[in-house]
């Protein structure tokens, strides 16, 4: 009897001591190029650190695949845009069905969406792209999407246009600076580092929208709205230019444990500073922010955090 009680308390003690299983969760970023993947990493790390027993994984994405991929099990955090999340939300297209398995975590940053054409292309509107080379990303991607967008708000589509899907931002500022493209379309924060790479070795406008583009682009989706990039946010540029504006934020499956996404959301409100070193944009937000209502149902871990500091 005492044996079997020695070896027992033995077998207690040696489970006590073992550490605890890691839990690994995936976190799905954007493009190369864009600011999603080094606020993948930023976030992977101060989780890890902040969170015994967390491991986190970094994979490539883009705005609507991220969505996808998180609904359908294949990530736990992703990237989104307030626009196509809510598609996807609603089932619209280019989403096949309603996706239920998605949670709001904390709104981010507002994202521009960016024309960007070489100078000498003589394009000073979206009629004048007919004909042109366009540099765009692949399909799920949220810039892709909008791109579809602008040019229906035109009376456009693709087949006016010569479209090559690449597969980075980095791989269409290639494009037009070798003069393979003459446009380039993308969705980030200002100044985008592969707009300003471009840059360096062609002369670039940024082409603008009006009220009636815009009115035109919100009977599509309304969540676009109208914001300006500042005067001087890339060489050459002396004016205020006003683009397609919407918001990047982030998501998480629903299934994932409430005090885990508590404890996510708390390290990364306590970590803003370390985020806008990555991206400016993120100066300055606040819980309050991080919480507003975006038609995407809120996490309850995150609830409980936003609730706790009356946020909410």
């Amino acid at each position: 009897m005492q044996r079997k009680l020695a070896l027992s308390l033995a077998l207690t003690a040696a489970f006590a001591a073992a550490p605890a299983a890691a839990e690994e969760i995936r976190i799905m970023t954007g493009p190369q190029g864009g600011v999603w993947v080094p606020l993948g990493g930023a976030l992977k790390n101060m989780w890890e650190k902040a969170i015994p027993g967390l491991q986190a994984q970094t994979l490539p994405g883009a705005g609507i695949a991220n969505v996808r991929g998180v609904d359908e099990g294949k990530a736990e955090i992703g990237f989104g845009n307030s626009i196509s999340t809510v598609d996807g939300i609603n089932g619209v297209a280019p989403f096949p069905q309603k996706t239920t398995k998605v949670c709001q975590i904390a709104n981010l940053y507002p994202q521009y969406f960016q024309v960007v054409v070489l100078a000498d292309a003589k394009i000073n509107s979206v009629a004048d792209m007919k004909g042109r080379a366009i540099a765009v990303q692949p399909r799920g991607n949220t810039a892709e999407a909008i791109t579809q967008h602008m040019l229906q708000a035109n009376g456009m589509s693709y087949k006016d246009v010569k479209v090559s899907f690449v597969n980075s931002y980095t791989d269409a500022a290639s494009m037009l600076k070798d003069g393979h493209a003459q446009v380039f379309t993308l969705g980030t924060t200002i100044p985008a580092s592969s707009v300003m790479d471009v840059a360096t070795g062609r002369e670039i406008r940024l082409l603008g929208v009006d009220d009636a583009q815009v009115a035109a682009m919100r009977k599509i989706n309304p969540g676009y709205s109208k914001i300006a990039v500042p005067a001087n946010t890339y060489p050459k540029q002396d004016k205020p230019v006003d683009v397609i504006g919407y918001s990047a934020h982030l998501i998480g499956a629903c299934s994932l444990p409430e005090q885990q996404v508590y404890q996510m959301v708390k390290t990364m409100a306590a970590n803003v500073k370390d985020l806008a070193t990555i991206n400016k944009a993120m100066e300055g937000l606040t819980p309050k922010a991080m919480a507003q209502d975006i038609g995407v149902p809120l996490h309850p871990g995150a609830a409980r955090f936003y609730k706790e500091v009356g946020a909410l």
